[in-house]
């Protein structure tokens, strides 16, 4: 069994209780005592073998909350789209001179959206951009002539999930500092979104699993009974 930290031993979580949705917001609430304001976290265990291309699960959720976090967004276009990007505010635009800024090491932004015209030349940014997940994708919205609506979207609590290697999606739904029903909003919405991109080729029980927590709290177990799609 892995021991505890000091920190965990003062906070009274049964490891192995299963809470409802509400509680398990309010304890992962009451445990974000850190001098920052904690991400609130959901970790979503789910039925299914990412190794197999028909069992990913990954998309974008727009949490109705927000996420609590200045996101910077990076757009690869040119002329009157880059325009378009800057006055939906847009931190940082380009084409050859961003790839370049890139290449050499420099990446000031958090989301990156390109025109389908600017991928020749963000391809070349792959070995770069696609381990830290940044890498524009049609599927995702972030390769799309509309790139106004996609800066505003990445802005305004627009959030990615990915299942992992070992089937779980971790992803922040707020900040501690929000209330409890924001929160509740917030989770409701990124659940609704896994469960309707389930896979056709998941079998058996979907959401297996699910745990709340805050960024230095404890894992709070969640019934999924009360997980709609479960």
């Amino acid at each position: 069994m892995a021991k505890l930290s000091k920190k965990q031993k003062s906070l009274s979580i049964d490891a192995e209780k299963l809470h409802g949705i509400a509680e398990a917001i309010d304890l992962a609430k009451q445990n974000a005592t850190s001098k920052f304001d904690e991400t609130i976290e959901v970790s979503l265990n789910l039925g299914v073998d990412p190794r197999h291309a028909d069992q990913m699960v990954r998309g974008v959720v727009n949490l109705p909350a927000g996420t609590g976090k200045t996101v910077r967004v990076g757009v690869f276009a040119r002329g009157a789209k880059a325009d378009e990007a800057r006055a939906a505010g847009a931190d940082v635009v380009g084409a050859e001179d961003l790839m370049e800024t890139v290449q050499g090491g420099t990446i000031d932004f958090d989301r990156c959206i390109a025109t389908p015209d600017m991928m020749g030349v963000v391809g070349r940014l792959g070995k770069v951009l696609g381990p830290k997940g940044l890498m524009p994708n049609p599927k995702l919205g972030t390769v799309t002539m509309n790139v106004a609506q996609a800066v505003k979207d990445a802005k305004s609590g627009q959030v990615e999930y990915r299942v992992e290697k070992a089937g779980i999606i971790h992803s922040g739904i707020g900040k501690a500092s929000f209330s409890a029903e924001d929160l509740r909003r917030n989770f409701d919405a990124l659940v609704d979104a896994v469960v309707r991109a389930k896979p056709s080729g998941a079998k058996g029980k979907y959401v297996k699993k699910v745990a709340i927590s805050s960024t230095m709290g404890p894992g709070i177990k969640v019934d999924t009974a009360e997980v709609a799609g479960a």
